[in-house]
C-alpha cells in the first residue's frame, strides 16, 4: 500500500480523498435509497417563445403524478415538462402550491408515478443523511453529513451541509437511510454551503376558491389547480371568467366537469363558452348532456332554457333555428314541473314577455306575487308588462310603488330597490311630473354611491330643466361634462342653459371650448353670439352669427338680421 502512495502524486491524492469524502459507494448505500432515483425527475421550464427558462431537479411525491420541486424555475414560466427515470416526459398540468421564502413548489403531472414517502421525524445535526442524483438507469447516492439543523415554523427542519455538492444537483432528494424524503438540496445565495428545506412544508400548501389571485403563484403563467370542494372549485370558474383568459376557463370548466361529473355548473360554463364562439349545436350537447346525467335535473333544464333565452335576446341574427322562445319556455316549464319553484314559474314569465304576451306574462308575474314569493322584481316586470299593454300611467306607477315598498322593506340590501326608483323616476318624467321625479332620481343616485355615468346625470338634468329647477340643472350638466368631455350635446346644453340663466360670459367660455372639439357645430356659434349681443358686443355677435351661416345653419340669417345697423 505505501508503494502505491509513492506513485502517484499530491493533487491526485486530495483529489480522491475528497471525492471519498463526499461519496459512498453503493454497497454502502441502504436499499431504500439505491432504489430512490425511480422517483427523481429533471424539469424544465420554458417561456412565452417556447425558449428554456430554466434546468432543476424534483420528486414524485405521490403516485398520482403529484411532484415537489424547487420555486423559482416556475416564475415567469409560461409551460413546463419533467422527464422521469424511465425517460418518460410529462407535461406539467397545473401548480398545488408554492412557497416562495423556502423556495418550494407543488405541482402534478397526468401519470402514475412511484413516489418517495416524506420523513416523520427530523434528523438532527452530525447525522449522515443521503442525497440521490437523477439517472435512466441506476443512479448514485452521495453521503452528506448534516452541519447544522434550523427549526422554522415551530416544527419543520432546515438542515445545513458544507460537503461540497455539484451544480447539477440543484433539486434532488436528501433521504434519511429509510429512503424518507427531508427536503431538496438547494445552494445558498449568500456563502457556499447548500441546505435542504423540510419537504413537509408541502402539505401546508392547500389551493382555495382565490388561489388564482395568490401572489407567489401568480409569479407563474401556469395555471393553479382546482381545489377539491365543489364550492371552492366553482368560485375558482368564476374568478377564471373575470379574467378573460378563455384558453384556461376552458381547462378548469374541463377539471370541474372531470371532478364533478353530476355538478350542473360545468356543463353550463362549458355552454356559454361554446355560445360565445357561436357554436350553437355543441352548446345545444353541453345542455343535453348535463339534462342526461346530473343530478339536480331541474337546474339542468332551467339553465338550458337561460341559455336559449340568452342567445335569442343578444345573438339573433343565426341561422341556427333549432333554438326558439317556444323551446324555451318549454325547458323553463320541465324545470318548474320537476321542482315547482317560485324562480322557474318567474324565468317562464320573462320568456313569455319577450314572446310578446305580455298580458299572460303579466298574469303570471301577480299570481307569484300572491303566493308568498312577493319581492320587487316581480312588480317591477309586471310593470313594465302593463306599459306594454298602454295600461293607465296610474297602474303602472302603483306597480313601480309596491315593487319599491316590497323591496325596502325586505332583508336585501336597500340598494337592490335603485332601478325601481329609476323605472319611477322616468315614468313621472314622462308624465311631466318633474318635482316628483327629481325625488326618484336623487334617491336612486344616493342608493348607487355615485356610481353613476354621464348619461344619468344628463336624464337628470333635462328633468330639473323642465321642471325650471336651473341652478340643480347647471350642477348636473357640468357632472356630465366632466365625465365625458368630448360629448358636444353637453357642453351645447350647458352653454343654452347658462345663456338661459344671464350667465353670459359663461355661456361664451363654454361655447369655446365646444367648438375647439366640434368646430362644426353650429349651435356654439349661435349661442355665443346671442351671449355677445346680451353684452352689447354686437359686432363680435354678427361674427359669430356670419360663421354659423357659413356652416349651413339657416337660423344664423334671422339673428344677422336683428344685428345689423
Amino acid at each position: 500500500m505505501k508503494d502505491f502512495f509513492k506513485h502517484i502524486s499530491t493533487r491526485t491524492l486530495i483529489v480522491l480523498l475528497a471525492f471519498c469524502t463526499f461519496s459512498s459507494f453503493a454497497s454502502a448505500q441502504p436499499a431504500p435509497v439505491k432504489n430512490a432515483y425511480k422517483s427523481v425527475f429533471t424539469l424544465t421550464t420554458f417561456d412565452k417563445d417556447g425558449q428554456i427558462l430554466a434546468s432543476s431537479h424534483g420528486v414524485f411525491i405521490g403516485s398520482n403524478g403529484e411532484c415537489l420541486s424547487l420555486w423559482k424555475p416556475f416564475v415567469g414560466a409560461y409551460s413546463a415538462v419533467v422527464i422521469d427515470a424511465k425517460g418518460n416526459k410529462h407535461d406539467v398540468e397545473t401548480l398545488l402550491g408554492a412557497n416562495d421564502i423556502y423556495n418550494m413548489c407543488k405541482f402534478n403531472v397526468k401519470a402514475t408515478t412511484t413516489p418517495l414517502p416524506l420523513a416523520t421525524v427530523s434528523e438532527a445535526t452530525g447525522a449522515k443523511v443521503w442525497l440521490s442524483e437523477y439517472a435512466l438507469k441506476k443512479a448514485k447516492a452521495y453521503e452528506l453529513g448534516i452541519n447544522k439543523v434550523e427549526t422554522f415554523m415551530e416544527k419543520y427542519a432546515y438542515y445545513i451541509f458544507t460537503d461540497a455538492i455539484e451544480d447539477n444537483l440543484e433539486g434532488c432528494p436528501v433521504l434519511n437511510s429509510g429512503g424518507q424524503l427531508l427536503g431538496l438540496i438547494q445552494e445558498s445565495t449568500i456563502t457556499t454551503d447548500h441546505y435542504a428545506v423540510d419537504a413537509n412544508l408541502n402539505t401546508t400548501f392547500h389551493l382555495t376558491g382565490l388561489s388564482l389571485n395568490d401572489a407567489v403563484m401568480s409569479k407563474s403563467f401556469i395555471r393553479t389547480a382546482l381545489p377539491q370542494e365543489q364550492d371552492a372549485a366553482l368560485l375558482t370558474l368564476m374568478m377564471a371568467k373575470q379574467k378573460g383568459d378563455s384558453i384556461k376557463l376552458s381547462q378548469y370548466i374541463n377539471d370541474f366537469i372531470e371532478a364533478f361529473p353530476k355538478a350542473n355548473d360545468g356543463y353550463f360554463e362549458h355552454a356559454q363558452l361554446e355560445l360565445a364562439a357561436l357554436n350553437f349545436a355543441n352548446a345545444a350537447k353541453d345542455m343535453e348532456k348535463a339534462i342526461s346525467v346530473v343530478d339536480a335535473k331541474d337546474e339542468a333544464h332551467s339553465n338550458y332554457a337561460r341559455l336559449i333565452f340568452n342567445k335569442l335576446l343578444y345573438i339573433p341574427d343565426s341561422t341556427y333555428t333549432d333554438w326558439t322562445l317556444e323551446k324555451a319556455r318549454a325547458e323553463a316549464q320541465e324545470a318548474y314541473h320537476i321542482n315547482p319553484l317560485p324562480a322557474y314559474k318567474q324565468q317562464e314569465a320573462e320568456i313569455v314577455k319577450q314572446m310578446g304576451q305580455y298580458q299572460e306574462a303579466y298574469d303570471i308575474f301577480m299570481q307569484l306575487t300572491n303566493s308568498g314569493e312577493a319581492y320587487g322584481e316581480l312588480y317591477y316586470q309586471a310593470a313594465l308588462c302593463k306599459s306594454q299593454l298602454n295600461a293607465p300611467n296610474e297602474e303602472i306607477i302603483a306597480l313601480l310603488d309596491s315593487a319599491i315598498s316590497v323591496q325596502t322593506s325586505s332583508n336585501a340590501p336597500v340598494q337592490a330597490a335603485a332601478p325601481y326608483y329609476l323605472a319611477r323616476a322616468r315614468m313621472y318624467n314622462f308624465m311631466q311630473q318633474y318635482r316628483k321625479a327629481m325625488l326618484d332620481y336623487n334617491e336612486y343616485d344616493t342608493l348607487m354611491l355615485g356610481r353613476v355615468t354621464h348619461d344619468f346625470y344628463y336624464e337628470r338634468y333635462k328633468c330639473e330643466y323642465n321642471g325650471k329647477l336651473f341652478q340643480q340643472a347647471l350642477n348636473d350638466i357640468a357632472r356630465a361634462i366632466i365625465l365625458n368631455r368630448t360629448e358636444p350635446v353637453y357642453y351645447a346644453e350647458l352653454a343654452s342653459l347658462q345663456l338661459r340663466v344671464k350667465e353670459y360670459e359663461e355661456a361664451i367660455r363654454t361655447c369655446e371650448v365646444l367648438t375647439s372639439i366640434a368646430p362644426e357645430s353650429t349651435d356654439a356659434y349661435i349661442i355665443k353670439g346671442l351671449a355677445l349681443g346680451e353684452l352689447n358686443r354686437k359686432q363680435e355677435a354678427l361674427e359669430a352669427f356670419q360663421k354659423a351661416k357659413e356652416l349651413g345653419d339657416e337660423r344664423a340669417d334671422g339673428f344677422i338680421e336683428k344685428y345689423l345697423p
